[in-house]
């Protein structure tokens, strides 16, 4: 394995520190093109890569819609291959099943077409794949291997709902116990758990010792622990002396604060780990604080492409579930057109515009033939009722 003085202990602070408190503006936190160590100051891009290159696991988060974020990663990529070409991208958005269609995508040996229905990208995570594709023909084009780090939404699920140990193991996709979370961790997740829908929302407000909340947190370090075991079994592979440099592409919430991934990475001995977040220039600058990352690079406020998309997009990620007879909604993107509606994670949708959903791609035709402007009304299934939503699409204002 390899070891690297961290970039936070590399860099000397600027001769003005660019304060980090309540009173900062976002732009003299984080100006955008500019990468900034939390609580340390200014750093630049030479000092990132030199640092990264030298790792064995490099974390690159996003906000799973933010084009900016992805165009990030985009460059992050490049700079760190020119200089490591034995690369190797795991990627948060793939079940570990479908790791021979990436190989074969990278191969050469499919179409875009063929790629995004053979991974089952509409199904397993929705979100539009143009975010991601410039990206997967990077990896493509150089011929980089690519890892499915995921594991089944429905495992996740069950271990929510039923805690580690109550879920036979042979059901567990061979993920071991996940490592035990730290007190600031529980902190973290808590006021999370508590926008969820759980027993006795309405009556109790949830604590850390709460039996549900605890089995949540299980839930969610189960998602950390299988990514982190995909990466160090890549790592673990016999490739000679030097081993690859491997770069996760995941959610930043699996990143920040060393919370997650990076915490089951070193319980499972892998030390050298960079953490690298885009900084939204107008988040509060409070939350950049000492941990928060290794380094952040300063992005433009987020906003919706200026384009319409030439597809309707729904905006949830769900799975086809024969035995509730329906598209289960797996989770809704903030401001989408599923959230405006009233749509929950865990409806199940069982009929579009009064025609029944019998297949995973019943949805995502349905939506994409709805035209701007145009009202759908949906049959969803909410615990033992079934209720109408109307999901309305916005009409395409022209200037």
């Amino acid at each position: 394995m390899m070891t690297a003085t961290p970039l936070s202990a590399q860099i000397k602070p600027a001769h003005k520190p660019q304060p980090i408190n309540n009173q900062s503006t976002a732009e003299t936190c984080v100006p955008v093109a500019s990468w900034v160590i939390p609580d340390k100051g200014p750093t630049s891009l030479q000092q990132v890569i030199a640092s990264a290159v030298n790792q064995s696991v490099v974390l690159l988060g996003e906000s799973h819609t933010n084009h900016e974020h992805h165009r990030w990663q985009l460059h992050m990529l490049a700079a760190m291959y020119a200089k490591r070409p034995d690369m190797m991208i795991g990627f948060e958005m793939f079940p570990r099943r479908v790791q021979a269609v990436l190989d074969r995508w990278v191969a050469g040996e499919l179409t875009e077409s063929e790629f995004l229905s053979q991974s089952e990208w509409q199904t397993v995570w929705g979100t539009d794949a143009s975010l991601y594709l410039p990206i997967f023909h990077f990896a493509r084009m150089y011929r980089i291997p690519m890892l499915a780090l995921n594991i089944e939404t429905k495992l996740r699920r069950m271990v929510t709902k039923k805690g580690f140990d109550g879920v036979p193991e042979n059901q567990r996709e061979g993920v071991t116990r996940p490592a035990p979370p730290s007190p600031a961790y529980l902190e973290f997740l808590l006021p999370i758990y508590a926008q969820h829908d759980r027993p006795k929302q309405k009556t109790d407000k949830p604590t850390r010792y709460d039996p549900d909340f605890l089995r949540f947190v299980v839930g969610q370090q189960l998602w950390d622990r299988a990514m982190a075991q995909a990466l160090h079994a890549a790592l673990d592979v016999e490739r000679g002396v030097k081993k690859p440099l491997l770069v996760g592409i995941m959610g930043s919430g699996h990143i920040l604060h060393g919370y997650g991934v990076p915490h089951q990475l070193k319980d499972l001995g892998i030390k050298d780990i960079l953490s690298l977040l885009p900084w939204d220039t107008n988040r509060p600058c409070k939350r950049l604080v000492a941990g928060y990352a290794d380094a952040v690079f300063g992005v433009a406020p987020f906003m919706p492409e200026a384009a319409p998309a030439l597809r309707q997009r729904l905006g949830i990620r769900y799975e086809f579930s024969k035995e509730a007879g329906g598209a289960r909604v797996i989770q809704i993107e903030k401001g989408s057109i599923a959230e405006v509606a009233g749509l929950r994670a865990g409806d199940v949708i069982v009929e579009m515009a009064e025609v029944a959903v019998k297949q995973s791609e019943d949805v995502v035709t349905v939506v994409r033939r709805q035209a701007p402007g145009t009202w759908l009304p949906l049959k969803v299934r909410r615990e033992q009722a079934v209720v109408d939503v109307i999901a309305k699409f916005p009409a395409i204002v022209r200037k």
